[in-house]
């Protein structure tokens, strides 16, 4: 399970810290978070911090047999999932990246996406994808452009602090998500 809490001195020392992709080639759904916040830098796994709803929301959509700790996230490839981040550096919120890093971002993202393949990339979190691509009017869901033979879809953020999409919103678009990409 996941490690004790960081303390306050161990959430500092996070910041610009990376963590390792959780991907593999061919996965059927590659989630990309917007980048690592300081809790997932201080103790290495995506979406780490307590309250945040992807976890759960990956298991209410069916993705997952049961709700995975952050800890298991080397279990994804397994179901042929995976996950990254637009931009790797830790921060303590993602609007403390400016629209340069998400647009260099989306440049090394693409590069991932033509060497591992994956059927879907799914972007969690709107505005970011919004900016990193170019997309300013894009919507929640399936997008008009891919990359390569790879579909792109965006997601609301998972963060706690994105109140207005509630648990189960959240999975009911992931669940969109799943339905899309394993009925094939």
């Amino acid at each position: 399970m996941t490690p004790i809490r960081p303390t306050k001195a161990q959430l500092a020392a996070a910041s610009g810290a990376t963590i390792p992709d959780v991907i593999a080639p061919g996965l059927r759904v590659l989630f990309c978070g917007i980048n690592p916040g300081l809790y997932s830098g201080a103790t290495g796994y995506h979406f780490a911090r307590p309250g945040n709803r992807f976890w759960p929301a990956l298991h209410a959509a069916g993705f997952t047999p049961h709700r995975l700790d952050p800890s298991e996230q080397d279990e994804l490839t397994g179901y042929g999932l995976g996950i990254t981040n637009l931009v790797a550096r830790a921060t303590a919120r993602a609007d403390e990246l400016t629209d340069a890093e998400l647009r260099d971002g989306a440049q090394i993202l693409t590069r991932k996406i033509e060497r591992y393949r994956p059927r879907c990339l799914a972007v969690v979190g709107i505005t970011a994808y919004r900016t990193a691509f170019g997309r300013p009017k894009a919507t929640i869901g399936a997008q008009p452009a891919s990359i390569g033979e790879t579909a792109v879809w965006a997601l609301p953020n998972p963060s706690g602090l994105n109140a207005h999409w509630t648990p189960a919103t959240l999975a009911q678009v992931f669940a969109s998500l799943r339905e899309k990409f394993y009925s094939e």
